[in-house]
């Protein structure tokens, strides 16, 4: 078993829905967690499919939240836009890019293969420094509010699993199909070093 809490981070595309669902509940949990997106901007729906609202990740949770209760508030009060920014602005400020962030994590957990794929992409061009693992696994979850909540139970028992193995570099492959095949969902995994 790890000696300290694993650092997790959990990332997404936007940092608003899946990463933060799991980052909610994983911080209730103990865990030492971050959560990041890989996008250029912060993508939320809009009125309609092709007008997304867009915005960069220095803008707060409580600007993009007074921003639609200003442009329709009863929209974004039906489709759960405003009760997430609500609950998102309780955890941390804004949204975090994750190829902005340096700092080391035992584990980084993503929410869908295009997010994984530019995790692997960020952590292969950095400079390799104390050759350090990290396990990057992708958990494929739908962007809607109640798979991002099914989802960060599943990255939460996930972790508990994984803190509890008393060897997690030999243990994880096996803990992971073991997932796979009670969730009924593919995991990916692939070890990087910083």
């Amino acid at each position: 078993m790890p000696s300290h809490p694993l650092r997790v981070a959990v990332v997404c595309s936007s940092n608003q829905n899946r990463s933060m669902e799991a980052h909610n509940i994983l911080s209730k949990r103990g865990f030492d967690v971050r959560s990041f997106g890989t996008g250029s901007h912060v993508k939320l729906p809009g009125p309609a499919p092709d007008k997304p609202n867009v915005y960069d990740f220095k803008t707060s949770y409580e600007q993009m939240y007074n921003d639609l209760v200003r442009k329709d508030k009863e929209l974004y009060t039906q489709n759960g836009i405003l009760h997430m920014l609500d609950r998102n602005k309780r955890i941390k400020l804004k949204p975090e890019r994750f190829q902005n962030c340096k700092d080391k994590f035992d584990l980084v957990i993503t929410c869908e293969e295009r997010v994984y794929d530019q995790v692997l992409e960020d952590l292969s061009s950095r400079e390799q420094e104390t050759l350090q693992p990290v396990h990057v696994i992708n958990v494929d979850i739908q962007d809607n509010h109640e798979e991002a909540t099914l989802g960060a139970f599943l990255i939460c028992e996930l972790c508990q699993c994984i803190q509890h193995t008393d060897d997690m570099e030999n243990e994880i492959d096996e803990l992971l199909q073991e997932f796979e095949d009670k969730s009924n969902r593919p995991f990916l995994h692939t070890v990087c070093f910083y």
